[in-house]
């Protein structure tokens, strides 16, 4: 167990000297995230305007008509299409980049753009599908609010991993949502123990660096009490400006290494930027 959290701080470290070599990789992070606020509000202040998320919130479930809830439940699985496709979309863009990166060259951000938009048939059709999958959990969990929500927890997190390399898949050998699902099942019944190390190697590191936003915020918090407004203030959107910034350098470090365990899983090959030694050592590849 120690030695395997050993390997997931070290394909950690890796993955930031390769974030270093292609700071520009961050902006694929950057305006995935821009882009999921603006989708976020488009759905949210239509529904919040109709009465409809007032009604809810307040538990006014009985008032809301199964013509509503249909109406709802679309609405979801639209928003859910178009978040899910935003965010496969610049993942793809990211991971494109990275894997050009292992083989040698020198990625540039159009060629990450030009990667994910030769690939759109297939990131629509995981769209759709990872969409329809996040309303059947939606559903699930709004038919028991205790047991409805455990089994949509298990379900999710079974789904979460079952897809871990769905990404790398879809980039790499171009095949549809039921094909990625299934070879991205494939990948991780030889990588799962590394994923789950270098998860939680990244894990460590944002928990550390995640401080370095938590304590102005918190001491923010206490100058207001304190009736130091201006420094107070000045200390919240310093801790926030950190913590955003850790938020996009690890979901950056996290698909750099889903790249690299995918490159391996599926060629054998150790990209260069990583330690072929502790690739070999610690996984079962078969």
């Amino acid at each position: 167990m120690f030695e395997r959290a050993g390997n997931g701080w070290q394909l950690a470290q890796q993955s930031w000297r390769v974030l270093k070599l292609d700071k520009e990789l961050l902006l694929f992070p950057l305006i995935s995230g821009i882009a999921c606020m603006f989708v976020m509000a488009s759905f949210a202040v239509p529904l919040w305007m109709s009465g409809y998320v007032g009604d809810v919130a307040d538990g006014n479930e009985e008032g809301i008509s199964q013509m509503q809830q249909i109406v709802g439940y679309v609405v979801l699985f639209a928003y859910y299409f178009v978040n899910y496709f935003v965010i496969v979309f610049f993942n793809s863009a990211l991971i494109a980049c990275a894997i050009i990166r292992f083989k040698g060259g020198n990625p540039t951000l159009m060629d990450g753009f030009s990667a994910a938009c030769s690939r759109l048939p297939q990131i629509i059709g995981w769209a759709l599908v990872a969409a329809t999958v996040g309303l059947i959990l939606k559903v699930i969990e709004s038919r028991s609010e205790k047991v409805g929500a455990i089994i949509a927890s298990v379900l999710g997190m079974g789904w979460a991993a079952v897809t871990y390399f769905v990404v790398p898949v879809i980039v790499v050998e171009s095949v549809g949502p039921i094909d990625a699902a299934k070879r991205s099942f494939q990948v991780l019944k030889t990588t799962w123990g590394e994923a789950l190390v270098a998860n939680f190697g990244i894990g460590i590191v944002v928990f550390l660096a995640s401080l370095a936003g938590i304590l102005p915020i918190v001491g923010g918090v206490v100058a207001l009490g304190a009736g130091m407004t201006a420094l107070g203030i000045a200390a919240i959107v310093l801790g926030v400006v950190a913590l955003l910034t850790v938020s996009l350098i690890s979901s950056a470090m996290n698909s750099i290494i889903i790249g690299a365990l995918y490159l391996y899983a599926a060629e054998g090959t150790v990209p260069e930027q990583f330690d072929d030694d502790l690739f070999k050592r610690a996984f079962a590849h078969k």
